[in-house]
Order: structure tokens, then sequence, then C-alpha cells
């Protein structure tokens, strides 16, 4: 089942919610089965878009080239998973309804705003009743559709990397030089320089002298200095992952004509 031409130009535009936040491409265009006018919309979510979501159509519009849904971006993505085989069964729908229904208005089901752009004004005359993409085109042409591989990147945190710091001891030598003071006997002849001096005491007596002796000795003192500044960085290491998914493609088999009818009389 394919999708309507009017419809067609919606397929793989992106889709987002209310306040911008985007949701993801969209896949295709499901009509209501009462009314035959576009109900749901399939969204392609989680990591590569490998999810189809259905959203609502009501209240949607279309402006700069993207589908405006009326629902938040979370809501979409926590929807009941449902199989995008083309068609809704009763069960499905009751479960799309049912988790959208604050979102919903009960009047205007199947409703969606074109923002004044009229390449969609009027493009659910052409889609048939049937719950799918579609129900009969009006000008005798097929659509073949295929599912195309839209594979991208998202940044997710594959680690920590952290820096610490911690004191160690080590013993450190090194030589210092010191003096210190020692004693030698000098001696000198009396002369007429040191006569006096040498005669200014008694003739025979006792005594004795004393000579302070000084030395050097290491003194050790620490101080803390700034020696270099350290931090973490992180650079983009360039690579290639091998990335392998499942598509669909539709193929439509070589005509198949009947001539026994022609051959009748």
């Amino acid at each position: 089942m394919t999708t309507p031409a009017q419809w067609d130009n919606l397929i793989g535009r992106t889709a987002v919610d209310p306040d911008g936040d985007k949701l993801g491409k969209v896949g295709q265009i499901y009509l209501d089965e009462v009314t035959g006018k576009p109900a749901w919309v399939t969204v392609s979510t989680g990591m590569f878009g490998t999810r189809q979501s259905f959203a609502p159509l009501q209240n949607a519009t279309v402006r700069d080239e993207q589908l405006i849904l009326a629902v938040p971006q979370q809501l979409v993505k926590d929807a009941p998973t449902v199989e995008d085989d083309g068609r809704l069964d009763e069960a499905e729908v009751a479960a799309l309804y049912q988790h959208y229904a604050a979102h919903l208005d009960p009047a205007g089901r199947g409703r969606v705003e074109d923002a004044g752009d009229d390449r969609y004004a009027g493009r659910h005359a052409d889609a048939g009743p049937g719950g799918g993409p579609q129900g009969q085109d009006t000008d005798g042409a097929m659509t073949r559709s295929e599912e195309r591989l839209n594979v991208g990147t998202e940044s997710v945190p594959v680690g920590r990397a952290r820096l610490r710091k911690y004191v160690v001891t080590e013993n450190v030598s090194t030589t210092v030089p010191v003096s210190h003071e020692e004693v030698r006997l000098e001696r000198e002849p009396v002369t007429d320089a040191n006569r006096d001096a040498a005669l200014s005491g008694p003739d025979i007596t006792e005594d004795e002298h004393e000579v302070q002796l000084r030395a050097e000795r290491p003194v050790v003192d620490k101080e803390t200095v700034p020696v270099e500044r350290v931090r973490l960085a992180t650079e983009s290491v360039a690579g290639e992952e091998q990335v392998s998914e499942e598509v669909r493609k539709e193929q439509i088999d070589e005509p198949e004509v009947d001539t026994r009818r022609g051959r009748e009389r």
C-alpha cells in the first residue's frame, strides 16, 4: 500500500513537536477507516531512528518544510509499539487513542491544518478509506515505495576520566659548606715592642686564658612553591563503525494480461 500523491511531499520531512524539538523523519501517513482522512503518521525515533513511532495528525501543521505535531516529543517516544505494516487494527487504534487521549479532540478527529501551504489543501480528497497509507489512487498509477537507511551519530557517555593528586615523601640529600674554629698555640719572643705588656703582671704566678670557639652547623628550612599546572583535556579521534540494518522495499511485478476474454465470442 502506498501513500496518495498529495501526501508524498511529507514523507522524509522532519517532524517536530509544538516546542520545536525534533522528533524524527516522517515515514508513512495512515488514514482513518471511518472518515478516510489522514489520522496518524509514523516518525523515526530511537537510536539511529530505527523505531517507527505513531503520532496523531490531529491539529498538525506544515510550516518551513517541517511537520509540526500537536503532541510533545516524549509522548511520541513513549507511544505504544505498533507494527508499521500498512494497516492499523482496532486494538492498535484504541491503544494509540488511549495513549494520546489528553492531546486529542474527539470532535476534530482526522483534522490537519496546512498553515497556509496550499500544496496540502484538500489532500485528503484522494485518500480512500482503509486505515492504512492508501485506499485507491485515482490517477491509475501505483506508487512504489522503499525504506532508506538514514544513519547519523549521537554523543553518549562512555566513561569518566579523573585527575587526582596525592602526597609522596622522598629523601633529598645536598652538600652544605660549613666552617668551625680550632685552637692553635702561637708563640712570640719578648721584644722592645711588647716588653711592657710582658712585664705588666707578677714575676711568677699561675694564670689561665679562655677563648670562645665557634662552628657553623647546617640549618634546614622547607617552603612550598608551585611548580606546574595540570588539567584534563579531551580530543576527538575519528574512526569508523559498520552499521547493518534491514530495509524494506516494494516491488512491482510485470503486468498480467488476460487475453481469454477477447477470444470469447
